[in-house]
C-alpha cells in the first residue's frame, strides 16, 4: 500500500486513515504498510515505524496486517521487526533479500 505525504514531505496520517478504512471496506484482506515496492527507503526510522502502528490501529483487526520490516541492513530489519512484535497487531512481516550488497548463499542465509 502507498504512504501518503502531505505537500511539505509529511506523512498524511489523515488521508492514511482514509486509505485504510476504504482498502478494508472495499473488501480487501491484507494491507502491508512500508513494503518494498514503496517509498520505504525514504521514510526515518521514527516515521517507518508509526505508520506501521497507524495502520495497525485504523484497521481495528478487520484485516490482517504484513508489517514491511525488510531492509538491505540486517539489523535494521531486525531491529524493524522486533519493534513490530513488541508493539503486537501484525500478523507477519515482510522481508526482502539484501538488494544492494549482494551476498553469497550464506550471507543471505544469515541475513
Amino acid at each position: 500500500m502507498v504512504t501518503p505525504f502531505t505537500k511539505d514531505d509529511h506523512v498524511d496520517y489523515g488521508a492514511l486513515k482514509a486509505f485504510v478504512d476504504w482498502q478494508c471496506e472495499s473488501g480487501v484482506e491484507g494491507l502491508c504498510p512500508v513494503g518494498t515496492t514503496g517509498e520505504s527507503p525514504t521514510l526515518s526510522h521514527e516515521e517507518h515505524h508509526e505508520v506501521i502502528a497507524k495502520v495497525i490501529e485504523y484497521a481495528a483487526g478487520r484485516v490482517k496486517i504484513i508489517a514491511g520490516t525488510g531492509a538491505n541492513s540486517t539489523a535494521e530489519a531486525v531491529s524493524l521487526t522486533q519493534d513490530v512484535i513488541a508493539r503486537g497487531g501484525a500478523d507477519a512481516t515482510l522481508q526482502v533479500t539484501p538488494y544492494y550488497n549482494k551476498p553469497n548463499a550464506e550471507g543471505l542465509y544469515r541475513h
